[in-house]
């Protein structure tokens, strides 16, 4: 058996395959992040599962790609945790950045971003994959992301620069007030995951013409910093997208990309399907299984 997983820093999608790659199982479940995640927690979660624990014994490959997985030290800190719960797999962690080229990869050079909790870019010929700029996480960047988006709507409450009708209904939906935001984000883990949350304000409010400035706003940065730095995308290089944050306001993505002058390609909201095809047909995954 392989499982197969595309892990933001709020939701993880599991694929179970077997011996011949048919799926099996799909789980989703919390995500896991290095920064604020630890091998015990990991290992704690997956144990407790409903159903992950049966299966464990019989996994022969693990292939894991989350948020923040983007050096050896933070990487084991995740190989650790699925070590003690699937004993026998080969486990590989990496980026979810590479899961986001691999997943929207289409035969040609391109460029792959991710816009969903948080953002980041990379470019990949189809072998190797490059970053211009590095992603500085929700504090001080994750521009174009939900919790990008989360952030400038909590400060536009709390200042009261929201329209009056989108200020009644925030305040209706979430009951909240400046205190328990400052809590949140100041004293308890996560804060991103908590902001982000905010976005599906944004997104039941799609059309409303300040939400729609927030977003694009933050479409714009993220290409100029995140897309603008590569010069293949200024050669014409397609751009393509995974994530929640993207296929919610599509055309709005689109819009700013043609006025940036990049070319848009596609979006996937979830990546994992992909990458499923990606690891059977050209990483060939089922083949080192046999060979094991």
């Amino acid at each position: 058996m392989i499982i197969i997983v595309e892990s933001g820093s709020t939701k993880a999608d599991w694929i179970l395959l077997d011996g011949h790659g048919r799926e099996m199982k799909r789980w989703s479940i919390m995500g896991f992040n290095p920064y604020f995640h630890s091998s015990a927690t990991v290992a704690q979660v997956l144990n407790n599962h409903p159903e992950i624990p049966s299966y464990a014994p019989n996994v022969e490959q693990v292939w894991f790609y989350g948020a923040g997985c983007s050096s050896e030290k933070l990487n084991s800190v995740i190989q650790n945790g699925l070590s003690s719960v699937f004993k026998r797999a080969d486990i590989h962690v990496d980026h979810d950045l590479k899961a986001a080229a691999f997943a929207t990869y289409n035969g040609e050079p391109h460029i792959a971003c991710i816009l969903g909790t948080g953002s980041n870019s990379c470019f990949f010929d189809g072998q190797n994959i490059r970053e211009e700029v590095p992603a500085l996480a929700y504090v001080l960047g994750d521009e174009g992301s939900a919790s990008y988006i989360g952030k400038r709507l909590v400060a536009d409450f709390i200042y009261k620069r929201m329209p009056s009708n989108l200020l009644e209904a925030f305040l209706a939906q979430y009951k909240t007030d400046k205190e328990e935001i400052f809590h949140h984000v100041y004293h308890q883990p996560h804060a991103n995951v908590y902001l982000a949350s905010f976005s599906r304000f944004a997104g039941d409010h799609a059309d409303d013409p300040y939400i729609q400035g927030i977003v694009r706003e933050g479409f714009m940065k993220f290409i100029e910093i995140h897309v603008c730095c590569f010069e293949e995308g200024k050669k014409g290089a397609p751009v393509n997208f995974v994530g929640s944050v993207a296929k919610a306001f599509e055309g709005l993505l689109k819009e700013s990309c043609d006025s940036l002058g990049v070319t848009y390609g596609r979006t996937q909201a979830k990546p994992v399907n992909r990458l499923v095809e990606y690891h059977l047909n050209v990483l060939r995954v089922l083949d080192k299984a046999a060979s094991a």
